[in-house]
């Protein structure tokens, strides 16, 4: 598949929703608590799962109907002994494949209900395709029904009131005036009709500058999410703004930032505080990746993101493998977790247009490793390179492959170190642009090739033709 045919797929969405565990109560100043990721786990079995999105896949005829894997996880990670292929044509999943498309065009989970499963929220495309919760249980995930009174929309998930519940944030705005732009939090737990007991509404802006996306993490240590909301209008990108969680809820005062269009949050330097960490465009989108790309990390503290010790690194950064060259798209996705269980995060950054030799975009993920404030926090020192050429990695590297295209960093195997997903939705199966995903383990000594898996729409049984699978990535 052309490159350009893949990126206008793509929607913006944050790509993790960390979850911040309580601080220390007491008269001394409690100190800062990592950021915390929940397992994605939806039949509660204590191994995590994944949940694989091919919006362009063709379901009973019906082309770009689009659906969802859910693979489930086991002691050695996510496999074929157990998947799911959830669509519109899914009993209990409401809605029909005609008229409708692209779903699971955006797939978070989340434990909306607050029963231990996690839930997933997907939406598809078009303005009458309605955000449905598929409600996790001991048997998997079930469809009920529930609908969202939201479409056309994009969704982030955090514990934006530290009360431990999953709360859901939408940049929808109940205002009839078509210059007002803002968000929508609904505060867990949910019920199953879709419903919470309490919610509320912030104005971001006049509209000038709407709110395009979200990224949720603790950015001040105090046990409550955070939210960092980006904005733009048309092809102009504006800055970023933060967004402290308190006890009592989301504040209605917002601190600027630089640009920003999306990101993730992950305590790099292993000093307590999230740091925010996001993909920086500039301040024009209208070919969003055509650019050689750079991600800037804010180093959180008390008081949110600070700009005191604010980097910016790209392919040009020394250690960093690679050139830094147009149409890299550095960035594209970013996750951040601790690969090797030494208490720092490292981030994998997606560069699904990295060109091999004669492989034009086939793409690379960079894992750039975490280092302490006496090291000078994240740089480009110890940063590996990963592809369909490196030793231990399936696949060859072919033009188009797209690998990188998103990338999350999670504990997959239960060995409490974070283990890297990377999808390629343009990898050639039977059909060309079937995709597919990799799945590589963390290691005391980082990111092992050993025991490296793939997975793809053939292994799992799941329609191949123009599937495009791993477009979008929850889990």
């Amino acid at each position: 598949m052309p490159r350009r045919t893949l990126i206008t797929a793509i929607a913006v969405a944050a790509l993790t929703t960390p979850l911040a565990l309580f601080a220390t109560s007491g008269s001394a100043a409690a100190a800062p608590v990592p950021p915390r990721t929940p397992m994605t786990d939806f039949n509660h079995d204590g191994y995590a799962d994944l949940a694989v999105a091919a919006p362009h896949g063709t379901v009973d005829g019906v082309e770009k109907a689009g659906y969802v894997s859910v693979v489930y996880g086991t002691a050695s990670g996510p496999g074929t002994a157990r998947h799911q292929l959830i669509s519109r044509a899914t009993p209990g999943v409401p809605g029909e494949l005609e008229g409708t498309y692209a779903f699971g065009y955006q797939s978070i989970p989340g434990d909306l209900d607050g029963d231990s499963y996690t839930d997933l929220l997907v939406a598809g495309g078009g303005d009458e395709n309605k955000a449905t919760v598929l409600w996790g249980s001991k048997d998997g995930l079930t469809g009920q029904n529930t609908l969202l009174p939201y479409a056309y929309s994009d969704f982030a998930m955090g514990d934006f009131n530290g009360d431990g519940k999953r709360d859901l944030v939408v940049n929808s705005h109940p205002s009839d005036d078509p210059d007002v732009s803002g968000m929508t939090i609904q505060y867990g737990p949910f019920t199953r009709d879709g419903k919470t007991r309490t919610q509320d509404s912030i104005t971001t802006d006049d509209g000038s500058s709407g709110l395009r996306s979200f990224i949720t993490g603790d950015l001040t240590g105090d046990g409550v999410d955070d939210i960092v909301t980006t904005h733009g209008f048309e092809e102009m990108q504006h800055e970023a703004r933060f967004w402290k969680g308190s006890k009592t809820g989301v504040g209605h005062t917002a601190k600027s930032l630089g640009t920003a269009y999306s990101g993730t949050v992950g305590d790099v330097d292993g000093d307590g505080y999230g740091d925010l960490i996001t993909r920086d465009i500039g301040s024009v989108t209208e070919v969003i990746d055509s650019a050689p790309g750079s991600i800037t990390i804010q180093y959180g503290s008390s008081t949110g993101p600070s700009d005191a010790r604010k980097k910016v690194i790209t392919q040009a950064t020394a250690g960093v493998p690679g050139a830094s060259e147009d149409d890299d798209a550095f960035g594209a996705s970013l996750s951040a977790g601790d690969v090797n269980g030494d208490g720092k995060a490292e981030v994998a950054v997606g560069v699904p247009g990295e060109s091999l030799d004669a492989a034009t975009g086939t793409g690379a993920v960079v894992l750039l490793k975490g280092a302490s404030k006496a090291e000078g926090g994240m740089t480009g020192k110890g940063a590996v390179a990963y592809n369909q050429s490196t030793a231990g990695v399936p696949g060859v590297s072919e033009t188009g492959d797209d690998f990188g295209r998103q990338v999350s960093l999670a504990d997959l195997n239960k060995d409490g170190k974070a283990d890297l997903t990377a999808t390629a939705p343009g990898e050639d199966g039977t059909y060309a642009d079937s995709g597919a995903l990799w799945n590589l383990y963390g290691s005391a000594s980082g990111l092992t090739t050993t025991g490296a898996g793939t997975l793809s729409p053939v292994k799992l049984g799941a329609p191949e033709k123009d599937a495009a699978f791993g477009l979008r990535l929850g889990g």
